[in-house]
């Protein structure tokens, strides 16, 4: 089982920026496949970003591509999401994902395991 603890939501004004932290425990960081993923209120939870293994492949929702970056750093166990030009719709909680093995998040599907969520309020 891993732990994942997201950090580094918050209040900003549109057009501002933020980085989301995610740490992980548990078993071997460099094993999975991670994500993050945002759920606004009254809508389902999306995609937003996934990286592999190696942090040598990303993939991007259309929503945020240009404007979000995930990355990692395998030797602090922790998933990071650099997140510029904010807007009002990025308003959300947003969740860090692990998923075992080789498969992309966005091909395979969200892993099982989620962290308890970050808020992320964008003003206008």
């Amino acid at each position: 089982q891993v732990q994942l603890v997201e950090s580094g939501g918050g209040l900003v004004q549109a057009g501002g920026s933020l980085r989301l932290s995610c740490v992980a425990s548990g078993r071997t960081f460099s094993n999975y496949v991670m994500a993050w993923f945002r759920q606004a209120p009254g809508k389902e939870r999306e995609f937003v970003a996934t990286i592999s293994w190696s942090g040598g492949s990303t993939y991007y929702s259309d929503s945020v591509k240009g404007r979000f970056t995930i990355s990692r750093d395998n030797d602090k166990n922790t998933v990071y999401l650099q997140m510029n030009s904010l807007n009002p719709e990025d308003t959300a909680v947003y969740y860090c994902n692990a998923r075992y093995g080789a498969l992309m998040v966005h091909t395979a599907g969200a892993g099982p395991h989620w962290g308890q969520g970050t808020q992320v309020t964008v003003s206008s």
